[in-house]
């Protein structure tokens, strides 16, 4: 594998039609390890004098905010400096050149700005269910697995599979076992084909580390966050929201509150950060476990505009559907406001629709233009009435919160009931994932409680 990325650099040097393998936009350790596999294979069973190349869909600059990613790159001794990122490869000119094939992995919808290039995708492999609109035209091969690299390594064993170092295997078995949870049928994410993948790769290569270290070092390096920079930090994990002209960054810090705040500089590299993305609202989100392996969320709400801030923060203490259970907590920084979280099941796809409507609420109390601190009094009774009104609006809406969807139980048979993935997989972010293993292990202790009692 090794010698076969450095070919590939070089390769960009020369002016030819190159076959790009390019995974998703996220570039999570699936995208990564399948866009390079899949290329690998192609380049080593196709007879013609084609050329093959993976493409990481980020910019280089960006890797850092992967941790497992250039953990597991450490771990197989593939150096990061022989990889292609999508900042060092003019994907459009190729296309206009009649140069560039496409071959998406991990994805098969390119966004708005790569629209130009959909006439070039040749193949897709994907684990998603098709969206029929704006799937390519092309070969599309989808199946519903856990691991998009289950598919990949699939390929190379019915194909090939006298290719198949080392090297190669360690990436792909350890990229499976960590998109299914460490294969946990409590979890259920893994399907029978990705246990089956997983045994022969384990088979093929016996000196493959165990389950439980892999997963447990790789889990460990996705939520690392101690080289990163407050900027990293923000940017590893983070959703936006917008209305009306509004911006709202909501980032998931894994680390605790306390420990944020104390970082040097940090409301500068707060108002630097806002400033350069154009966000009028900034909340952080903390996830850890505490000493008991029990889990912990804090907020931190930043914003310079005073009846906003005012607003944000009225919307989330007040709310009942959920009640997030908030605690003030010290900050003696300016513009920010600190809560410790009672509630930790309100992760934070659940306060989207919450800062969603503090926005509405805001409109319908104040206009003040976006980009403008506020700088004039404003009482808190004042936000008060407005806060009571919208809270009115608040509870109704969202008297229904839905629950996170449970994860889907591996298929017994497809052919026969009604695949439970027929809906798809749901997306597992880091914050996802450190979600369903809280689960797991508040409900492991409310079970061992019980049964001393």
């Amino acid at each position: 594998m090794e010698e076969y990325l450095q070919g590939c650099r070089a390769a960009l040097q020369e002016s030819r039609p190159l076959h790009v393998v390019l995974g998703n936009e996220a570039c999570d350790l699936d995208s990564m390890v399948s866009a390079l596999a899949l290329a690998f294979y192609l380049a080593k069973t196709t007879e013609a004098n084609d050329v093959f190349v993976p493409v990481l869909n980020i910019k280089r600059s960006e890797l850092p905010l992967r941790g497992d990613n250039v953990f597991f790159l450490q771990k197989v001794c593939i150096p990061e400096t022989i990889l292609i990122f999508r900042d060092e490869i003019d994907l459009h000119a190729l296309h206009q050149a009649g140069q560039l094939t496409l071959i998406l992995v991990d994805h098969h919808v390119l966004p708005k700005s790569d629209a130009t290039l959909e006439e070039a995708v040749a193949e897709v492999l994907d684990h998603r269910p098709i969206e029929q609109k704006h799937c390519p035209p092309c070969h599309v091969s989808v199946e519903l697995v856990g691991s998009c690299a289950t598919l990949v390594t699939e390929r190379i064993l019915q194909g090939a599979p006298e290719i198949l170092d080392r090297q190669t295997a360690a990436l792909l078995h350890g990229t499976i076992i960590l998109d299914c949870v460490n294969m946990d049928l409590k979890i259920g994410k893994a399907t029978l084909k990705d246990n089956t993948y997983v045994e022969k790769l384990e088979a093929l290569f016996p000196d493959l580390p165990k389950r439980n270290e892999i997963f447990d070092s790789l889990q460990k390096a996705k939520f690392d966050v101690s080289g990163l920079t407050t900027e990293q930090m923000l940017r590893k994990d983070q959703k936006t929201i917008c209305r009306q002209g509004i911006k709202v960054a909501i980032s998931a810090i894994y680390m605790d509150l306390e420990t944020f705040l104390q970082r040097s500089d940090l409301l500068a590299d707060l108002h630097a950060f806002c400033h350069a993305h154009s966000y009028d609202v900034l909340v952080a989100m903390t996830i850890f476990f505490n000493t008991h392996n029990e889990p912990v969320r804090q907020l931190a709400i930043f914003c310079p505009h005073v009846a906003l801030r005012m607003m944000i923060c009225g919307i989330l203490e007040h709310s009942h559907s959920p009640s997030l259970k908030l605690t003030p907590a010290p900050s003696t920084h300016p513009n920010l406001q600190a809560y410790l979280q009672g509630n930790t099941q309100v992760s934070r796809k659940k306060l989207l629709p919450l800062l969603q409507e503090a926005l509405s609420a805001y409109f319908d109390s104040t206009k003040i233009p976006s980009g403008q601190p506020e700088t004039v009094g404003i009482s808190r009774e004042q936000v008060d009435k407005d806060l009571d009104r919208a809270s009115n609006s608040l509870i109704s809406r969202l008297s229904q919160d839905e629950e996170d969807p449970p994860l889907p139980p591996t298929p017994m048979n497809s052919l026969v009931d009604e695949c439970p993935l027929d809906q798809g997989l749901p997306k597992l972010s880091a914050e996802a994932i450190f979600e369903k293993c809280s689960q797991i292990s508040l409900s492991q202790c409310t079970t061992a409680s019980v049964s001393k009692k």
